[in-house]
């Protein structure tokens, strides 16, 4: 039997504890991993292990904001592991092999290495939207593809950035240095202007608005007279674009481009996006939970790390909070509906 207690507000409701938590279980699932973590170890509250998680988890927000995109259409992207490889290994091409060692040059390299992931996105938005091809199939080719790719321009083999170019020393910088006066990660900050331009698109724009409404409905959406199969194609070109940033980001901080870059990333940006409260069958989904579900999932990783745990009881304690995440999603559709 949930709690109810009397709102002090002057509209005289009752608030019922139970339900709140229930619909914001992101947030207080959240708010305890803090309180537990914070109590298994000294370590976690500091600013630089704080920062760390942030930074860490940097490509695994932009992937799953790309995938938050994709899913309020009522789709799924498979691939986003495998254009960031794919965008890890030309950003690491273009310095060692072709020779952009300016600044201009890395500027090209990177802009080169986005547009790759834009248009592998593309691809598969193409095969969703306008072949009608079933999302999962057409993402599963586009993931299979795409790692084809990243390991066929090497030969397999990683490719370590020559630290004599300028090129090569600015982006490893972004990787691991701050940004002056504000002592903040470059990735950190570039994650949170993405967080930002996002929350901003999807409150406040049209685009955003009839994004969600054609995962929410879609036959409402085309007898409206709206194209549906251009927001389908766009959410899936962007979330390749944001995946291609974080597959860059990955070769900043180790100055290496390997083609094994984001294995699994695809099914921890769907994690992330369930945990958030996305609803897989779309129309469901805030910028604002996605990025609480990425945190949960970081300061899970964060806090096994810190009391030695190996990696593979993450594995389990993830999956058991993915299906608590469903189950409860579950629960508020029922109170919903009701």
């Amino acid at each position: 039997m949930s709690t109810i207690i009397n709102s002090e507000s002057k509209t005289g409701k009752k608030i019922d504890i139970g339900a709140l938590i229930i619909k914001y279980n992101a947030f207080f699932m959240l708010i305890v991993l803090i309180i537990v973590s914070s109590f298994l170890s000294k370590s976690f509250l500091t600013s630089g292990n704080i920062l760390n998680i942030l930074r860490q988890n940097t490509p695994l927000m932009l992937a799953s904001l790309g995938m938050l995109l994709v899913i309020l259409t009522g789709g799924i992207d498979l691939a986003v592991g495998s254009i960031a490889a794919v965008s890890c290994m030309m950003v690491s091409i273009a310095i060692a092999k072709w020779n952009f060692t300016s600044v201009f040059g890395l500027v090209l390299a990177i802009l080169i290495s986005v547009l790759v992931g834009f248009l592998l996105g593309a691809a598969t938005g193409s095969l969703v939207a306008f072949m009608r091809m079933a999302p999962f199939v057409a993402s599963l080719s586009m993931m299979t593809i795409g790692r084809g790719i990243a390991y066929l321009l090497t030969n397999g083999q990683p490719l370590r950035l020559p630290m004599e170019r300028t090129a090569s020393n600015i982006l490893n910088a972004i990787g691991n240095s701050k940004v002056p006066f504000i002592n903040l990660p470059w990735p950190i900050l570039i994650s949170i202007i993405a967080i930002v331009i996002l929350f901003l698109v999807m409150k406040y724009t049209t685009f955003g608005r009839l994004l969600i409404a054609t995962g929410s409905n879609e036959t409402a959406v085309r007898l409206a007279g709206i194209t549906v199969e251009k927001y389908k194609f766009f959410s899936y070109a962007i979330c390749g674009g944001l995946c291609a940033v974080s597959g860059i980001l990955v070769t900043s901080r180790a100055a290496i481009g390997t083609p094994a870059t984001g294995l699994n990333l695809e099914l921890d940006a769907i994690a992330a996006c369930v945990i958030g409260g996305a609803s897989l069958s779309g129309g469901k989904g805030t910028v604002v939970n996605t990025v609480i579900g990425v945190l949960v999932l970081g300061l899970i990783g964060n806090i096994m790390n810190l009391l030695s745990v190996p990696a593979y009881p993450q594995q389990i304690i993830k999956g058991l909070i993915i299906i608590v995440a469903v189950f409860l999603q579950g629960v508020t559709d029922k109170k919903t509906r009701v």
